[in-house]
């Protein structure tokens, strides 16, 4: 049996954020180059549908833009504050359940379009971008606070 201690958690969301971020941007960024393809090898059944080319361009670019937003939240975090501070956890969670509705909600929207509407996928975009609001707003605040003291 050890004396050691366990790890600190301090860096644990800075890790956390960095491979998510890193991690994440590899599928959006082949997402892209498959969206690409299909223009290219001119699939019909994704061209003629101009709802779905919006939802699943959109989806790519909300991911790629969120994947990169995580490596930024990482790398500021040590000079906004403290790690074991309350709210970052609570931000920590609305940047990952944003990552996941908003970019998911899209591709979703994209699958199954009607008469030129997205599917209910779309659903999950407001409930995204509402999340990311609050974490933008909440590291917002931090960045003020801390440039105050």
């Amino acid at each position: 049996m050890s004396n050691q201690s366990p790890e600190p958690q301090s860096g644990l969301y800075t890790l956390r954020h960095i491979r998510l971020g890193w991690c994440l941007l590899v599928p959006f960024l082949v997402l892209g180059l498959g969206l690409e393809s299909f223009h290219g090898l001119k699939v019909r059944w994704y061209l003629e549908d101009e709802v779905r080319r919006l939802m699943w361009t959109l989806a790519h670019t909300h991911g790629t833009l969120l994947s990169v937003f995580h490596i930024c939240f990482a790398v500021s975090l040590d000079r906004l504050v403290d790690e074991t501070s309350v709210w970052v956890r609570w931000v920590s969670v609305c940047l990952v359940s944003a990552t996941i509705l908003m970019p998911g909600g899209f591709f979703l929207g994209g699958l199954y379009t009607y008469e030129g509407d997205p599917g209910l996928g779309i659903w999950l975009v407001p409930v995204g971008a509402t999340l990311l609001i609050a974490a933008v707003v909440r590291i917002a605040a931090a960045s003020l606070k801390r440039g105050s003291e």
